[in-house]
């Protein structure tokens, strides 16, 4: 699948507020297109050099709106998670040995509740993850592009300033989602394996199929590895799929597009 549909496809199936952030793609590509249709004889004028400066503004740009978009969204993620983290212990001082032990449906009301919040926040960093991975390797195919058809050599110092940038750093987000896993797998326990699968699937926030569209991602984050069998300056770090059986034993054969 050519990069622009599969980037067109992750923005449907990105939540609503999301789909403004994404690369500016087809954009990007116009203005390559517009440097390189300019005659050699004109690559020194005053309409080049204008195309050139718009075509870096715009690269400046997107890393920018990148950078706040991520960041806000990081510093969103953990604050839910440390409330989850209180959710989850108020409910253990409650019915634990020590508790007052309210009444059995109280406590599965409660549980019902984390596992819902839990499995869509898991999504959810997993949905940012894709975001760094996709944007990412949309800005380096539209680098690429450039020095190609320009015979230039931006690509490779560009790189070199993207890889410093905030929206690439996911090591703080890969952390909260494997702690959000091993919380997934105790929310979850084997004894309720049967039937588990089903209730799985439906969990979603309203009207958005976060949890199916996570695995989507992930498939995704997988793809886009798989698209180069040579490790260079420009590839992504390996993936390290979730290890939580909740995401092992689904299969997804197509994706929820959210409204």
């Amino acid at each position: 699948m050519k990069f622009g549909k599969r980037l067109k496809r992750q923005i449907e199936q990105s939540l609503p507020d999301w789909r403004d952030k994404f690369l500016s793609y087809k954009e990007l590509k116009k203005l390559v297109r517009l440097i390189s249709s300019a005659p050699p004889l004109l690559n020194g004028s005053v309409e080049y050099g204008k195309a050139e400066r718009e075509f870096m503004y715009c690269l400046n740009n997107e890393i920018e709106k990148f950078n706040a978009f991520f960041m806000e969204q990081e510093e969103d993620f953990i604050i839910r998670h440390k409330e989850l983290q209180q959710r989850i212990q108020r409910v253990i001082d409650t019915w634990g040995p020590n508790g007052t032990k309210p009444s059995d449906t109280e406590f599965k009301e409660e549980m019902g509740k984390i596992r819902k919040d839990i499995v869509n926040f898991h999504g959810e960093m997993v949905l940012l993850m894709n975001y760094s991975n996709i944007n990412y390797t949309g800005l380096a195919k539209i680098l690429k592009k450039y020095d190609k058809r320009t015979g230039g050599v931006l690509r490779l110092p560009f790189i070199q300033k993207v890889l410093e940038q905030p929206f690439f750093t996911t090591d703080l987000i890969s952390k909260l989602v494997k702690e959000c896993e091993s919380t997934i797998d105790w929310v979850f326990p084997a004894s309720e394996a049967q039937g588990i699968h089903a209730e799985r699937e439906a969990i979603t926030v309203p009207g958005e199929g976060i949890f199916r569209n996570t695995v989507a991602a992930l498939l995704t984050m997988q793809e886009i590895r798989r698209g180069s069998s040579t490790y260079s300056h420009f590839s992504l770090p390996p993936l390290n799929l979730p290890e939580s059986d909740i995401f092992q034993s689904l299969q997804v054969l197509s994706p929820i597009p959210i409204p």
